[in-house]
């Protein structure tokens, strides 16, 4: 009885505030961005906690809140939750974006809630497995695009087409708008073909491509075998999440297994990815995040020690100039060294701890990039970014808290 006394005032109390979300009370909150270093941050995503919008909006619903900017104008937004099986409803975080312009400090922004369900928002982003291509899995924003090799690739199903290689490959687009469903369409070789969106000139082989790791020891690089599962966590608009895990594997004398998670927001030409490595028998092993080299044309290669990357820009006989690029997330050191297939950004990685960094592509007939030097300021203003992150404040301040002033979120990833 006494269980019954306790559960049904907290059921009371949630549907009350369910029930006034829903019956056109509208109810709102305050995001002030703090941009203390005046940066020009070009779809910047803001990501507020779930757990702040439910201190000052109870009963809030993620189909059920828009968000508007200083002058009025409603935003894209997506609601993050990477526990779905969990039958409460327990959402994780409320994203959208925002273009600081140079100098701009601070902006504002209001979420409020809605009578009616906000509809869907055009999706900028998009991830998904291809078993029709022995299992690839592919992704892309309205930047770039991406894939990797899965094990149907490594079987004598695959044909000719056999490969072992844990590499990321680059699909250059023109077009802002999803064209990985689109060019898998069209089947393998008609995708080296350009046609008007882009098309996929890049060679991984066995190598790093564009962001891949190994396990560097003894000069030497040790790589895994293909992806073994899969896993999307978000899927748009604003932001795709996904995970690939890759069984263990020789690292030069010590079993290393791989957990990959990515972050692809709109917007952007790298993606956050985040390397879990397990294994036993010594502390930490050294990581190698390569870039991959091609013998048509030995590319311009940077390396910034300072700011933790390394960019390289290579030229395409027939198809323009691409350009690829790592650096390494705030608090990862790093060095630089290089292998005859791949030049290496290394860092250290202990059990079960993520090591951070950022990986992508952009192509010279994209519209986005006309040189090397705008690449290279591409990757250089990340690392800006990344070293001075924005911050968030609320308003108004949970009941019994004096001021909000102290209540800020993590900053942002981008």
């Amino acid at each position: 009885m006494n269980y019954f006394r306790f559960l049904v005032p907290t059921l009371v109390s949630g549907i009350l505030a369910v029930s006034s979300v829903l019956a056109g009370d509208p109810v709102s909150m305050t995001v002030n961005v703090a941009n203390p270093s005046g940066l020009a941050r070009s779809s910047e995503t803001i990501e507020v906690p779930w757990s702040e919008i439910l201190l000052r909006i109870p009963g809030a619903l993620p189909d059920h809140l828009s968000v508007k900017d200083a002058t009025g104008n409603s935003l894209p937004s997506q609601v993050l939750n990477f526990h779905p099986e969990n039958k409460k409803g327990l959402f994780d975080s409320f994203l959208f974006q925002h273009d600081f312009a140079s100098g701009e400090k601070s902006a504002s922004f209001t979420i409020e809630t809605t009578t009616e369900p906000i509809p869907p928002f055009p999706s900028k982003v998009f991830a998904r497995y291809v078993p029709e291509r022995f299992d690839d899995f592919a992704w892309e924003n309205d930047r770039i695009a991406h894939r990797i090799y899965g094990q149907a690739l490594e079987t004598p199903s695959a044909g000719k087409s056999m490969m072992t290689g844990s590499g990321i490959d680059v699909w250059s687009k023109r077009v802002r708008y999803l064209i990985v469903d689109r060019w898998y369409l069209k089947s393998h070789d008609n995708y080296h073909k350009d046609t008007g969106e882009g098309l996929d000139m890049y060679d991984t082989g066995k190598w790093r491509g564009c962001g891949g790791t190994g396990i560097w020891s003894n000069g030497n690089l040790f790589v895994s075998h293909n992806w073994k599962t899969w896993k999307v966590m978000a899927n748009g608009p604003i932001r795709a999440v996904f995970e690939l895990t890759y069984e263990p594997w020789d690292g030069g004398g010590v079993q290393v297994s791989e957990t990959k998670r990515f972050t692809v927001d709109a917007g952007h030409n790298l993606d956050l990815i985040e390397s879990t490595f397990l294994f036993n028998g010594k502390p930490e092993v050294t990581v190698g995040i390569g870039l991959g080299k091609h013998p048509k044309g030995p590319g311009e290669l940077i390396q910034n020690k300072e700011q933790g990357w390394m960019s390289l820009w290579e030229k395409y006989k027939e198809d323009g100039q691409l350009g690829t690029a790592v650096v390494l997330a705030p608090g990862e050191q790093g060095s630089f060294t290089e292998d005859q297939h791949d030049y290496l950004l290394l860092t250290q990685a202990t059990p079960s701890k993520a090591v951070r960094y950022y990986a992508g592509a952009g192509w010279d007939r994209s519209g986005d990039f006309s040189s090397k030097e705008d690449w290279n300021a591409t990757v250089a203003s990340l690392a800006a970014r990344l070293a001075s992150p924005v911050t968030l404040s609320y308003s108004p301040p949970p009941a019994g808290t004096a001021s909000s002033a102290d209540l800020s979120a993590p900053p942002s990833t981008h």
